[in-house]
């Protein structure tokens, strides 16, 4: 398929998990791919055939070398995909303010540093494609509904939303849509660290976790990172060139209850 053939598009957090699924999708469309992360990616980047760069999505010099380096790299950015995030679960009682700063700095500013330097980049070439230039956050349910141990995380996801629907205001003028994701629980490495942490809290054993995991979805099943990949390279084509400001939820039915 190659409903992105011409396009570059710039994906954080991309070494592993959603990230990656990602950008696999994007390049599968045809689209050439920067991938960025904290972490050596380059793996992830030889597979789809796309490029790496190391970037910590809370450093604003470090955003304006990466949208450099794309431009540099392929000619130009069409697509940025806000997937950079961190996890973890922890009660409020002993949420620390540093670590609850720490879990904004980079699930927050990040997405804002990346609109902030992206945006302007993807809009010098939007006016090339039918649905613009694209942006697409990754929140979560979490930025849609409230839960137990996870109030840094609620807020993180909670403020991606807002911002992806401040953004796409501010930028339909230049052809540039911006839309969020909403995951439900989704089977990736960063979710198989979290129920380590939540064996040692209720004691439960691995097994019963995922289990759990898997019933809080209607669809009785956790999310693959593929069902992620594919809802964000959706809102990046055409396809969706009607489509911005929204949230697309996929949550196998989480939500619905």
């Amino acid at each position: 398929m190659s409903e992105l053939k011409g396009r570059v598009a710039l994906v954080t957090g991309a070494a592993r998990g959603l990230g990656a699924a990602a950008a696999k999708a994007l390049a599968d469309k045809g689209a050439k791919v920067v991938l960025s992360d904290v972490r050596d990616g380059r793996e992830a980047a030889n597979a789809v055939g796309g490029a790496f760069v190391k970037h910590d999505v809370t450093s604003e010099e470090e955003w304006i070398s990466a949208v450099t380096f794309a431009k540099e790299t392929f000619g130009g950015l069409d697509i940025l995909v806000n997937n950079a995030g961190v996890f973890w679960v922890k009660p409020m009682a002993v949420e620390t303010l540093e670590s609850f700063r720490k879990m904004q700095q980079i699930n927050v500013e990040g997405v804002f540093l990346g609109l902030k330097h992206a945006i302007p980049a993807i809009a010098e070439r939007a006016h090339q494609w039918d649905g613009g230039g694209a942006v697409v956050n990754l929140s979560s349910v979490a930025g849609i509904v409230g839960g137990p141990n996870i109030i840094a995380y609620n807020a993180s996801k909670g403020a991606v939303r807002l911002m992806t629907k401040s953004a796409a205001l501010e930028s339909a003028s230049l052809k540039v849509r911006v839309n969020s994701v909403h995951p439900g629980i989704i089977d990736t490495p960063m979710m198989a660290e979290a129920a380590t942490v939540l064996e040692k809290v209720t004691g439960q054993g691995h097994n019963a976790i995922r289990d759990n995991f898997a019933d809080r979805h209607p669809l009785k099943r956790m999310g693959r990172d593929i069902d992620v990949a594919n809802a964000v390279a959706f809102l990046a084509s055409d396809a969706a060139a009607f489509v911005t400001g929204s949230e697309l939820v996929v949550d196998g039915g989480m939500t619905a209850i």
